[in-house]
């Protein structure tokens, strides 16, 4: 008879424990699920910040290839706006470019586009510059340039947007020196 109490006593302890380890869980698993999505928001950039590094050698590659042209000045880009240049037709039929000059005219354009199409709001210039200034003070329509030197610095900016806010997204930037 003294056992029967005891278990009388006891009969909703289980039901108890049971409710609490399930919110414990439960809040376990939304901190598992904030976890993702911040590595996720992550990855994206990391993802983004590898195609700006193909991109950016993609062009040091077609600087080589032209070398007279880099060497000459006609890959730096003296204004730094950015701007896109027309694309040169010859380079496209089967004779191809005419110069070093229309080759390297016809590299930007294709390049640009890329950058373009490959990152959000990408933009990307090649210019001479002394060293690379802190990204925080220069952004693809103000690159401060100083055009001088023998170092090509090319540049790209995008719009790193983790947070999905348009009010908050931060430009990033990827800058790389070649010399000539």
């Amino acid at each position: 008879m003294h056992t029967l109490k005891q278990r009388r006593g006891a009969s909703g302890f289980t039901m108890l424990e049971v409710l609490i380890s399930i919110v414990v869980i439960a809040f376990g698993l939304l901190g598992v699920a904030g976890l993702q999505a911040f590595a996720l928001k992550n990855n994206q950039s990391a993802s983004q910040r590898s195609v700006a590094t193909v991109l950016a050698t993609d062009m040091i590659d077609r600087m080589k290839a032209n070398s007279k042209a880099a060497t000459d000045g006609f890959y730096n880009e003296t204004s730094g706006t950015g701007v896109t240049p027309a694309s040169v037709p010859g380079c496209l039929a089967a004779s191809g470019c005419a110069s070093p000059q229309e080759l390297a005219a016809n590299d930007l354009f294709e390049w640009k586009a890329l950058v373009a199409a490959a990152l959000p709001n990408g933009v990307g210039i090649v210019c001479l510059d002394d060293f690379i200034p802190d990204g925080a003070t220069t952004g693809p329509t103000d690159p401060k340039c100083s055009n001088t030197g023998n170092q090509l610095v090319v540049y790209i900016w995008w719009r790193d947007d983790r947070t999905r806010s348009n009010t908050t997204a931060t430009v990033s930037r990827f800058a790389t020196q070649f010399q000539i």
